[in-house]
């Protein structure tokens, strides 16, 4: 694995989305524009945190998860990847850092969690980042239930269908 530069983080609360295709600057300005439409819309919402350093360039959903568990506070880190950049809805690349916590459950209680392969990641198009960021941020809902969504959608994807 290559050596990562830091991310840098100040804010909990905004969501960390770090750009991995350079094929497309048009559509990283719009997914750009989405994030911020949002975090706009809703005052409450931290701008998102953007890595747009070619030294991520290529980097796998592997290397990013290593890179992002260095912040312990974060739960989830989006990708703007190749499909991102060829799909009209902007998909991001949501990636579990959670996925993991299930190795301390009670199996008495919890087996079915415990036997159930976690899903690590999910499409989630810019106008929901926010939403599942702070949701796993507060743990609201947890990965599993987004990638139900996801699942449950024609297009496979998260959306926010918060007005």
């Amino acid at each position: 694995m290559k050596e990562l530069p830091e991310m840098g983080r100040a804010d909990e609360w905004a969501p960390l989305v770090i750009r991995t295709d350079w094929t497309d600057d048009s559509a990283w300005r719009e997914v750009v524009a989405e994030l911020g439409r949002v975090a706009d819309v809703r005052e409450w919402e931290s701008p998102a945190h953007l890595i747009d350093d070619r030294r991520w360039d290529g980097v796998t959903g592997d290397e990013a998860l290593v890179a992002a568990a260095r912040d312990e506070e974060l739960s989830v880190v989006f990708l703007a990847d190749g499909v991102t950049m060829r799909s009209p809805l902007r998909p991001l690349l949501a990636l579990d850092l959670g996925a993991d916590d299930d190795q301390d459950l009670d199996p008495v209680y919890y087996q079915e969690l415990i036997d159930a392969s976690p899903a690590r990641d999910v499409r989630v198009v810019p106008g929901a980042v926010h939403m599942v960021h702070g949701n796993l941020q507060l743990a609201n809902l947890d990965f599993r239930e987004f990638a139900e969504a996801a699942a449950a959608d024609p297009e496979g994807v998260v959306r926010d269908e918060t007005p």
